[in-house]
């Protein structure tokens, strides 16, 4: 109980928040650019290629970023349609 009572706490969600972020960057690192594994053996070659990753994923996400639109289109719920086929 003390646990569910600790995560409402401003001080661990903040903290929370953080490492979500840092997960999503990971996952999304293992997934398109195949972080778990390297091509090389040797710490600084090893070192090297990370680092060629991070750019690489750092890059696609300031692409996706640029030419993303900004305001997503969303489908209106059921509640908006009845309102506005009424008004």
């Amino acid at each position: 109980m003390r646990n569910r009572l600790d995560q409402q706490t401003e001080e661990w969600q903040r903290r929370y928040a953080i490492r979500a972020g840092i997960e999503a960057t990971l996952s999304q690192n293992v997934r398109t650019c195949g972080l778990r594994r390297t091509r090389y053996r040797g710490l600084r070659k090893t070192h090297v290629q990370h680092a060629l990753t991070a750019m690489a994923c750092n890059l696609t996400r300031i692409a996706d970023w640029i030419t993303e639109p900004r305001t997503t289109h969303r489908r209106s719920t059921h509640f908006h349609a009845l309102c506005t086929a009424t008004a």
